[in-house]
This record gives structure tokens, C-alpha cells and sequence, in this order.
């Protein structure tokens, strides 16, 4: 069975949407917010970030919200949000069997 599309975000694509909880924000924005959110040990490079908006935008997650020249401004989407609150409970659940095999 093929695994279905996005059905588990990398850590880049986790923090893009995180990103975009509480306002919208244009590319160099969410890099800025992602660095400095993960205290560095995240860094969204052009290629990457302008990859996962692109499927972003294709799996309908986020949004276009205005275009100035170059400067695209983007916003989660209800399927976006649900989409992350869904990764956050595996995460969660993923953490919880870790805490019961610690010794």
C-alpha cells in the first residue's frame, strides 16, 4: 500500500506550518521565524522552503494571500491547521512511548 500524500511532515514542513498559526507571512519571514523559533537547528534554505510551499499549496494546507512584486504572503488553511494538530498528536504519542521504554 503507497503511503499516503504527506501523511508524516518532515521537520522543516512541521515548523512552515507552526509558522503560519497566528499570522501570515511571506517566505523570507517564515525562514526568519523558523530559525530563530528552533534557536538555529532549523534552517529553511530557498529551495527547500519554496518546495514544501509549493506542495503546501497543492495539498491545499496554505494560501496565497497577496502578492507585492517577488513578496508572496501566504496563510494556513482550515486543512493546514488540521493537518498540523494531527502530526502534533502523533508527536505526542510518539513521545509518550518513549517516556514509558526510558529505564
Amino acid at each position: 500500500m503507497g503511503r499516503k500524500t504527506l501523511e508524516l511532515l518532515t521537520e522543516s514542513m512541521f515548523y512552515v506550518l507552526m509558522s503560519l498559526l497566528k499570522e501570515d507571512r511571506c517566505g523570507t519571514e517564515m525562514a526568519d521565524w523558523v530559525q530563530t523559533r528552533t534557536r538555529g537547528r532549523v534552517r529553511l534554505g530557498p529551495g527547500t522552503l519554496y518546495t514544501i510551499l509549493a506542495k503546501f499549496q497543492e495539498e491545499a494546507l496554505i494560501r496565497e494571500t497577496a502578492v507585492a512584486g517577488r513578496r508572496r504572503t501566504y496563510a494556513l488553511t482550515e486543512e493546514g491547521r488540521r493537518r498540523y494538530l494531527e502530526e502534533v498528536a502523533r508527536l505526542r504519542a510518539c513521545l509518550d512511548d518513549a517516556e514509558e521504554e526510558m529505564p
